[in-house]
């Protein structure tokens, strides 16, 4: 995370003794701070926190998300190292999807959030058509 004095600079990597920088607009830690809180990264990361699931099943888990977009999100937290897929060579083919290690500590701080945001919800929903009525 940015500190004051790094807020702003250009982002660095750890590999050249620079801090990451998520405000550093180079920074890759913003593209993995994306796939985590895109809507569908975070759905697909907090159904996974149940277990391992097959892609179908968590499909049907993540009610809206196509398989296209399925797909291109688990591809995106595999290659960032929070989902593992588990290819067995069986006929027909079985594909399962589980968190990592890391994964596990980054969706336990996502389902706080969660949690957080739906327990204040009705605090939000007041805040919202209060919103909409001044805009009407």
């Amino acid at each position: 995370m940015a500190t004051e004095s790094t807020a702003g600079t250009a982002a660095g990597h750890e590999a050249d003794g620079l801090p990451y920088d998520v405000f550093g607009r180079a920074c890759p830690s913003r593209h993995v701070l994306k796939d985590v809180t895109h809507a569908w990264g975070s759905l697909t990361l907090a159904a996974l926190a149940d277990g391992t699931f097959r892609f179908n099943e968590l499909r049907r888990r993540v009610d809206g998300v196509s398989e296209k977009m399925l797909s291109q999100t688990l591809q995106a937290l595999e290659r960032d190292g929070l989902v593992h897929r588990d290819a067995q060579l069986t006929n027909p083919p079985r594909v399962d999807y589980g968190l990592t290690e890391l994964g596990r500590e980054v969706t336990d701080r996502l389902l706080a959030l969660i949690a957080l945001v739906e327990s204040r919800m009705p605090e939000v929903a007041v805040a919202q058509q209060r919103y909409d009525e001044g805009r009407g």
